[in-house]
């Protein structure tokens, strides 16, 4: 295996390396300040104060107020307390048993909303176009008196392509109906204001933006109650109960704190890079087509600076990506949360592509350590896979 070099990982959409920063605000809390924030003592004191501190930071990035977030363990928990507790809560107040998702929801939404099904809730999964866009004259449509909650992601893992939720909040508002969306993939990466994207329930986490694993958050606007999944001790306004993980929440803030002061300068910087290496794949090698929006068409502003999906004629993207591993690449075939590694993306189907087109697909999702010098190497690193791979097919060479 070649020596992994961060300049040359390809797949921040799975993970992102941890900011030094970051790792020094949360060491004091794995050790010194060890106590429980539920405790009454000086201990607990310290740890309860520096969660406090951490929610207020953290929601201060999303223009909300501390006591409306809740803190959980990744975004798949944040999603489904959100898509459970939200529907159940309203199923039991007799509002309704209908929920709405979109067709390219992420497996924690999806997969909650299959759970609800296997409970009698109605579930309506909307399209998308080929672009990967919520077509919302189709959501407008699927309203019905006994709709309770509609879930649509902010921006998708695994093409990039970034949602109208402010307009759909704004259709949603006093129809009492919750409105959920999932903002694991753009928060630190655009900008994510829950007041005016008009969300009742928003998820964010930390370990996509610089910061843990194990930590993330939900925010619940004021007002707002959903039934708890998890049961124990009534932490976090009685909506997840557990101790919450001091040293990640801490991290988080550190985290999140960084990533809205930098988010201007890095986001124009990730778009000029997104747009030279889409400009030296497609313009360089024979086949190769991109999924979801261009860097230069009238869509450009609906798709993250971070992601790219390609697919290069008759060459799968499983293949494609191990041989860029060989060469010390870390890129992805599709999303690191689901267990289908071998099946067509869902995503890619959704909006329109064939099976083959679908199993062709490479995601390159890039971050803070992504630099000019690296997009080059990586785009002459596909191509010479692509011509590998070819010559040992037996495939046409490119031209």
């Amino acid at each position: 295996m070649p020596e992994l070099e961060l300049e040359r990982y390809f797949d921040h959409a799975a993970a992102t390396p941890m900011r030094p920063e970051a790792f020094a605000a949360m060491a004091p809390y794995c050790m010194e300040y060890f106590g429980n924030p539920g405790s009454i003592h000086p201990f607990g004191f310290q740890a309860k104060e520096a969660v406090e501190a951490a929610r207020n930071s953290i929601a201060k990035t999303i223009g909300a107020h501390g006591k409306e977030l809740i803190f959980t363990a990744s975004g798949t928990e944040s999603n489904n307390l959100a898509i459970l507790g939200g529907a159940r809560r309203m199923r039991r107040l007799g509002k309704g048993n209908h929920v709405i998702a979109s067709a390219v929801e992420h497996p924690a939404v999806r997969e909650a909303c299959r759970a609800l099904e296997a409970e009698g809730f109605r579930v309506t999964y909307v399209p998308v176009d080929e672009r990967g866009r919520i077509i919302t004259e189709k959501l407008q449509e699927a309203i019905s008196p006994d709709t309770v909650l509609v879930s649509v992601m902010h921006a998708n893992n695994v093409v990039g392509t970034i949602q109208p939720i402010a307009e759909i909040g704004a259709f949603l508002r006093g129809k009492n109906i919750l409105f959920h969306s999932d903002a694991v993939q753009s928060y630190g990466k655009i900008e994510v204001d829950a007041v005016r994207m008009q969300v009742d329930l928003l998820t964010i986490n930390a370990h996509k933006l610089g910061g843990p694993k194990g930590a993330a958050a939900l925010y619940v606007r004021k007002g707002v109650r959903i039934d708890p999944i998890i049961y124990g001790g009534g932490q976090e306004r009685g909506m997840r109960s557990a101790t919450p993980n001091v040293a990640g929440i801490v991290a988080f803030a550190k985290a999140a704190e960084l990533a809205a002061a930098e988010l201007p300068q890095e986001k124009a910087r990730l778009a000029k890079l997104r747009a030279r290496l889409i400009r030296r794949l497609t313009g360089t090698i024979p086949g190769c087509k991109l999924n979801g929006p261009a860097a230069d068409d009238m869509y450009a502003e609906y798709v993250l600076p971070t992601h790219i999906n390609i697919g290069i004629d008759r060459i799968e993207g499983q293949a494609l990506m191990l041989e860029l591993e060989r060469l010390g690449f870390a890129t992805s075939s599709g999303s690191a949360c689901s267990a289908s590694g071998s099946e067509p993306s869902y995503v890619l189907l959704a909006m329109g592509r064939t099976r083959e087109a679908a199993l062709e697909s490479l995601r390159i999702t890039m971050g803070r350590t992504t630099t000019e010098t690296s997009i080059d190497e990586l785009a002459a690193a596909i191509e010479q896979a692509a011509n590998q791979w070819r010559s040992a097919a037996s495939l046409p060479p490119l031209r």
